[in-house]
């Protein structure tokens, strides 16, 4: 029993004195949990890239298949240029044409780069440390005051996907902007970006943006400028120079300071930037010249069909001549416009041949739009008349042609002159100078109206015609451009003409696409000796008539006034050897003017502008001129009480046209025209 004491003791001083070894089964159960963790960490980690991987190839399924994706085109820019060459407007949905990195200053991209991404020449298109960078300083600003994204996100965004901001669509941007990195250079993709980035106001790229705001060619950007609309794209709305230039300079001055840190330019260039800010341009006028570019591009299509890529439009508007009838029509209105009431107005302006050297369509292009020179088409009255006397003239009819100034009365309407006085017998030119309804009348029944509708077509007028007695008022509605159109066959010496504004179209890079050929008229619409006897007829208006007042020193004008019976519509078209021009004044609801006739304002409005027309210029003779018949002193009307013109002597001159000179006029109507003409 005591070895049995001494085993067991033996034992358990064996087992209490040995350390106790550790359980194999806790051993293999320890490694089992760090080794699942890991296990777990490392399946996590693959599912998380499968899912990202998932979710990237979920959205990049959205887009179009990466072998088929293109850069989509630019719209197209339509550059509208002035006879001189001088830029009138841009027409497209950008606003301004391509322009290449090679042909903007250096300091121009960079100020992009360097307010934009700075680091874009690193990156492979999508900068992690750039949007740890943004992420950083929103948090510490404790809001969203930067974004991270690069310059090619932005123009990935541009090129191929809507403005909202969700995580699918930078998904979707971040993978289109790997695929830009890869097929384009830093270069290209940087100048893709110049042309499509939205600097508000309609200018989409940079040259559209530097027309819209300064009226210069991107390639004429200071500095101080280039800082402004590189800082413009972060909110174009709120940092528009001409709206908020305060916002604007301040945005401009960081664009300076990161250049500047950059190295992207000098210490001297960056002084000089700042203590010389940008200014952005002030409107210039009414904007007319939009009125013009609109025509263009109304008969664009006429010409070059469907528009693939920039082109160049070189027009036969004359930017003097265009600013000069846009500040008398609306200086003339606003000095006299509200007493008179007459709010709107039109001008139109060409050469003989039928080039359009001038066009206004309204008051104000960024109040209406509506270009009246073209597209209203209001009663001409009286400005209707020479269709009447030509066709007359055209049936044997000459201007020393003795007629009856007497009340008229066709089934019970009863037109009366404007002075509601009759003169008795009187000289055919004496009665279309005094523009005299009764006679008009006459001529026009007796000739016919559908003659006379054939007539004015004949000579270019399209807008339809109503052949009745009235015809002879003007009481058919016709639109400003086509009625000084018509008035050009009398300017030429009897050619019709189709007026025309475009010259040629090349494309930017000079590749001819139209040139409008010679000729291109009507032909000869009225014979040489009528144009003469009209000429002579309508120049007396200047001498005799309704249009006294707007002769101009030694040149010879013809032309004629015209106003509606109910005071609505008040013209003024005429002309010289070397230029038509015509005035249409009223309202757009036809509301009634303050007894406004075309002797009035439109007459004072197109003296103003022939004034400065035809500064500087040489006399040129109307067609026809050296047959013209100048009255002796005692047929100059006076004025009477009334202001109605009244011959000093009551002897109606003899039937005939009679050549100037006094061996001539003592002859009366011995030979008629066409012996003097042609030597008969």
């Amino acid at each position: 029993m005591a070895r049995q004491r001494a085993s067991r003791g033996g034992s358990g001083n064996s087992g209490r004195g040995a350390p106790r070894p550790k359980s194999p089964k806790r051993r293999r159960g320890g490694r089992s949990i760090l080794g699942k963790l890991f296990y777990a960490g490392v399946v996590l980690c693959l599912w998380a890239v499968i899912a990202v991987g998932g979710v990237v190839a979920y959205y990049a399924a959205q887009l179009p298949p990466i072998d088929q994706l293109t850069v989509p085109k630019r719209p197209p820019n339509i550059a509208i240029m002035a006879s001189d060459g001088s830029l009138l407007a841009n027409r497209g949905e950008t606003g301004g044409r391509t322009v290449s990195i090679k042909e903007l200053p250096p300091y121009l991209p960079k100020a992009f780069v360097a307010i934009e991404d700075r680091r874009f020449y690193d990156h492979f298109g999508i900068d992690p440390m750039g949007i740890a960078r943004a992420l950083y300083r929103n948090i510490h600003r404790g809001g969203v005051s930067q974004g991270g994204s690069t310059l090619t996100q932005q123009l990935a965004k541009n090129l191929f996907l809507t403005q909202e901001r969700t995580a699918s669509r930078k998904i979707q941007e971040a993978i289109l902007s790997l695929w830009l990195e890869r097929n384009y250079t830093k270069d290209q993709i940087l100048e893709l970006y110049l042309n499509r980035v939205y600097f508000g106001a309609g200018a989409y790229g940079v040259e559209a943006a530097a027309q819209r705001y300064y009226g210069k060619s991107a390639r004429n950007l200071s500095l101080s400028e280039a800082a402004v609309l590189a800082g413009l794209v972060q909110a174009p709305s709120r940092l528009a120079p001409n709206r908020n230039p305060q916002a604007a300079q301040a945005r401009a001055e960081l664009v300076i300071a990161a250049m500047n840190e950059l190295g992207f330019i000098t210490p001297g260039m960056t002084k000089t930037a700042l203590s010389d800010p940008a200014q952005p341009m002030r409107p210039k006028g009414a904007g007319s010249v939009n009125y013009a570019a609109d025509y263009v591009m109304d008969v664009l299509d006429d010409f070059v069909g469907t528009i693939e890529s920039d082109i160049v439009v070189s027009t036969t508007i004359d930017p003097t001549l265009q600013a000069a009838a846009e500040r008398v029509l609306v200086d003339e209105l606003a000095a006299k416009g509200q007493k008179l009431n007459v709010s709107q107005g039109a001008f139109v302006a060409l050469q003989p041949d039928g080039a359009l050297r001038a066009l206004v369509g309204g008051r104000n292009y960024e109040t209406s739009q509506f270009n009246r020179a073209t597209a209203a088409r209001r009663q001409p009255g009286s400005s209707f008349k020479p269709f009447v006397y030509l066709t007359a003239i055209e049936r044997g009819y000459t201007p020393d042609m003795v007629l009856e100034d007497s009340p008229v009365n066709y089934k019970g309407w009863a037109p009366h002159n404007y002075d509601r006085k009759y003169r008795g017998p009187i000289a055919m030119r004496d009665a279309l100078a005094l523009s005299l309804n009764t006679i008009a009348i006459k001529l026009n029944m007796e000739v016919g109206p559908k003659s006379v509708v054939q007539t004015a077509q004949r000579l270019g007028i399209s807008s339809p015609l109503q052949a009745n007695g009235s015809l002879a008022l003007g009481t058919s509605e016709v639109t400003p451009l086509e009625l000084v159109a018509a008035y050009a066959a009398f300017a030429n010496g009897g050619t019709g003409v189709i007026p025309y504004v475009i010259a040629q179209v090349k494309t930017t890079d000079g590749k001819l696409i139209y040139k409008r050929p010679a000729g291109g008229g009507l032909g000869r619409v009225i014979d040489p000796s009528a144009v003469a006897m009209m000429n002579d007829m309508m120049h007396n208006t200047f001498v005799v008539g309704t249009a006294r007042k707007a002769q101009i020193g030694d040149w010879m004008m013809a032309g004629k006034t015209g106003t509606t019976d109910d005071y609505k519509d008040a013209w003024f078209v005429g002309f010289t050897g070397n230029l038509v021009a015509g005035v249409w004044l009223g309202n757009d609801d036809g509301a009634l003017t303050k007894r406004v006739t075309g002797g009035g304002l439109p007459t004072e409005v197109w003296h103003e502008f022939m004034k400065i027309a035809l500064k500087d210029k040489q006399p040129v003779p109307l067609p026809g001129q050296q047959y013209f018949r100048t009255p002796a002193p005692s047929e100059v009307p006076v004025a009477d009480a009334t202001g109605a013109p009244q011959y000093a002597t009551a002897q109606p001159r003899e039937s005939g046209w009679v050549a100037p000179g006094p061996q001539a006029r003592a002859r009366g109507g011995e030979k008629n025209f066409l012996e003097r003409l042609f030597g008969l």
